[in-house]
């Protein structure tokens, strides 16, 4: 930690003694025994398991310990002695435990029993399975399918997910909404419509071959700390990164490997970044309208000299639609226009654009920093203009690259976990199961929340996740909560999400993917899919935390057969014995991608299930590659005024979502608290405050409805100027429901526009 002027930073590298000793941390709070360390030197290895934390590749080749310091804070999370039992909730009321924090609720450990809700005590009390299948069943049974919610969150398999959705639909609806909803929705929308492929296009060994790395809005270091190893051995062999993104994050600026003795020893690192720009948050659209201001002005100034292009215009004219129409936009953009939007000067810009300029190939990495913003559709379609105007898709060592978060959170999509019809085989569904799917579009996050507001939805099954603290507006939404007739929790620990329940309310305890999943056809596999549209097998080793606890797929299998009626082609209990069954149905549903599924699954490196954008082959309206003309320079519908400031919500590197494992962000040098709000210096004096002062956050959208979080300490930090920033999910209820991205309905907790009261 750092102390400049007053300014709350970290002066080292990411990775590093840093890290081992944020691992201790976790180990010294969960006292793990040595069977759950052991489970780490398995962690995301060829027939090991996969983590459950980020969605980062698992290569064929891993290193020793092919795990980041999040990973293996979730392991040791997910494998902690303690117990959360029947006996504890008889001690606490769920009155009490509402007044509790997030760490201290999860902290508590691994629920062991089915439990059930009981209004007239205030406690939940143990129960059975049978007892539970049967209430959920009776209770879905009585209302309309169209009225109930089936969230899923991004951990679970490509088996249970596959299920979960074929429930939904044999039920009677689409109403599917996911982790995706609330963070790369915006990819999946974008990406489909602009090159129709709703992933990302890279793989990992594009790593190895490219010559410069873009970054928007993305913190490796916290968020996918296994990339860094990729990262350094690009910038070692000559690779440049340049990064936009309004906070310095450390991943981004340095690293130490903490698997090279010589680099731990010596404390040496590798400088990532060639250039790091603090862009203003909604600032990014300007940004790469400037970066192609460039490429254009290099393009006539080299065929004026010397015939020689750098634009791609043979993939331009071959594979592309739409970029006369681009170029004229960008062309009549002034740079005064690009430079107040951005926050960044006009050489500042140019210089990041020589850049690219110069690199033949190119890899365009991005996060929710992109994504999360109400002109999300517009920042990743502008990405994927500027990729495509020198043919950066569809070769090795090129690509667009938005980095996942949970561990299957892509994967759930392409087994059909979707609101969107149109996105499923619903003909090979209506084949294989012999029934009629519903082909309306179902709710997502935005509109489930809408309609709960408005008492039209009767049931929330979670398959996992903590759908009330990850929401934005969550005291309004939890206001409403207890309206519903029934609310079913599946999940691992306790949380915030649990202690809100409808009339009807089952807590249902189930495996994490390193415990022994042991069914009537023996001990069962699990698959998942990385970023980088790979699948990989997941075996597991270590004991269950309880004889009480089921699987994901028995619980979904258990819920599923207690509501619908028999049928000859649905075997929910041939199934739940044997998950080969599973995958078969997946290889049938999905022929292409998942052939030779069971015989394919444990290839080192994972196996590709493909992606037509690599291909150039692009199934978009047109058949080509589309060049967009984004609506508009500004990534925030409400306009700067005095007072106002953007809000950008982040992550600590103590934190995976919304699972916090300790108080203490290093890489922002900020400990023991999450109830801040980070400013740079003007901005402090600029509103008359001091370092330390307790202040509000007052929202300053204009729909009339008052929101604000107070008891923030103000603590000076590296931002740009107008924004302030602070901690998700604690600073969610500032950000609207209506508050997304226009094409993806993604929450947009970017550049919300807030202002401080002391």
């Amino acid at each position: 930690m750092a102390d400049r002027d007053d300014v709350v930073g970290y002066d080292g590298p990411a990775g590093g003694w840093g890290s081992v000793k944020g691992m201790s941390k976790v180990l010294a709070k969960e006292r793990n025994r040595p069977a759950a360390l052991a489970q780490l030197a398995r962690q995301n290895k060829p027939k090991g398991f996969m983590c459950t934390s980020c969605a980062w590749g698992k290569p064929a080749e891993p290193h020793p310990f092919e795990f980041c310091e999040n990973g293996a804070k979730a392991t040791l999370w997910d494998l902690t002695p303690n117990r959360c039992t029947p006996e504890f909730f008889a001690k606490h009321s769920v009155t009490e435990l509402k007044t509790w924090k997030d760490f201290d609720l999860e902290h508590v450990g691994r629920l062991t029993h089915p439990l059930r809700y009981d209004h007239a005590t205030d406690h939940y009390i143990e129960c059975s399975w049978d007892e539970a299948f049967a209430a959920i069943g009776a209770e879905l049974r009585a209302i309309d399918p169209k009225k109930a919610i089936f969230y899923a969150s991004g951990r679970a398999s490509l088996e249970t997910s596959y299920l979960y959705a074929l429930f939904a639909r044999l039920y009677g609806h689409n109403n599917l909404p996911d982790s995706s909803n609330m963070c790369h929705e915006t990819t999946s929308v974008a990406l489909k419509k602009t090159i129709g492929a709703p992933v990302g296009t890279s793989i990992l060994d594009d790593f190895e071959h490219c010559d410069a790395m873009f970054f928007f809005g993305q913190n490796t270091g916290s968020n996918s700390p296994r990339f860094l190893h990729p990262l350094r051995d690009a910038v070692k062999r000559g690779c440049k990164v340049v990064t936009f993104n309004p906070v310095k994050e450390p991943g981004l600026v340095a690293f130490t490997d903490p698997q090279n003795p010589f680099e731990m020893a010596t404390r040496s690192e590798t400088k990532i970044s060639c250039q790091y720009h603090q862009v203003k948050p909604g600032g990014d659209v300007a940004v790469m309208i400037g970066l192609a201001k460039h490429v254009l002005a290099a393009e006539d100034k080299s065929w004026a000299e010397h015939k020689v292009h750098v634009l791609d215009v043979d993939f331009i004219e071959q594979h592309t639609t739409g970029f006369a129409e681009f170029e004229a936009m960008v062309r009549a953009t002034d740079w005064a226009d690009i430079e107040r939007e951005s926050g960044l000067s006009r050489a500042d810009i140019e210089a990041a654009g020589q850049v690219y300029v110069e690199a033949d190939r190119t890899i365009g990495i991005y996060g929710m920093g992109l994504t999360q913003q109400v002109n999300g559709f517009d920042n990743v379609a502008t990405y994927v203009n500027l990729l495509l105007m020198k043919g950066n898709i569809g070769r090795v060592g090129t690509g667009m690259s938005p980095v996942r978060g949970h561990s299957n959170v892509q994967g759930q999509r392409t087994v059909g976990i979707s609101e969107k019809p149109e996105l499923v085989p619903m003909d090979r569904l209506r084949e294989l199961f012999d029934f009629e799917p519903p082909m309306d579009h179902g709710h997502n996050t935005v509109t489930a929340c809408e309609d709960l507001l408005k008492g039209e939805i009767d049931a929330f099954l979670s398959l996992g996740g903590n759908f009330l603290r990850a929401i934005p507006d969550l005291e309004r939404i939890e206001a409403a909560w207890p309206s519903m007739r029934l609310t079913v929790q599946i999940a691992t620990k306790l949380n915030r999400s649990h202690l809100i329940n409808g009339k009807v309310a089952y807590l249902l305890p189930c495996l994490v993917r390193t415990e022994v999943d042991k069914q009537a056809g023996g001990e069962q596999i699990v698959t998942i899919e990385d970023t980088f549209s790979h699948i990989h097998g997941s075996i597991a080793t270590h004991e269950p935390a309880s004889e009480h606890l089921k699987s994901e797929v028995a619980i979904v299998a258990g819920i599923a057969k207690a509501t619908l009626d028999p049928h000859p082609k649905v075997d929910w209990d041939g199934w739940t014995g044997d998950y080969a069954k599973v995958r078969k149905l997946i290889e049938a549903t999905y022929p292409e991608e998942f052939h030779d599924f069971e015989e394919r699954m444990f290839t080192p490196g994972g196996f590709y299930r493909g992606n037509s954008a690599r291909e150039r082959v692009w199934k978009t309206e047109s058949g080509k590659a589309e060049f967009t003309v984004p609506r508009s320079l500004s990534g925030t519908d409400i306009p700067d005024a005095p007072g106002r400031l953007r809000l950008v919500t982040l992550r600590s590197n103590d934190q995976f979502n919304t699972t916090i494992y300790g108080y203490d962000d290093r890489f922002r040098g900020i400990s023991g608290t999450r109830d801040v709000v980070l400013m740079n210096p003007k901005e402090i004096e600029k509103a008359g405050l001091h370092k330390g002062q307790v202040v509000t956050i007052v929202g300053d959208s204009d729909d009339g409805i008052d929101r604000r979080v107070a008891g923030l300490k103000v603590v000076p930090f590296d931002l740009p100027d107008g924004c302030i920033a602070g901690y998700y999910p604690e600073l969610n209820p500032l950000v609207p429901l209506n508050w997304h991205d226009h094409g993806s309905q993604t929450p947009a907790a970017k550049a919300v526009p807030v202002r401080i009261v002391a």
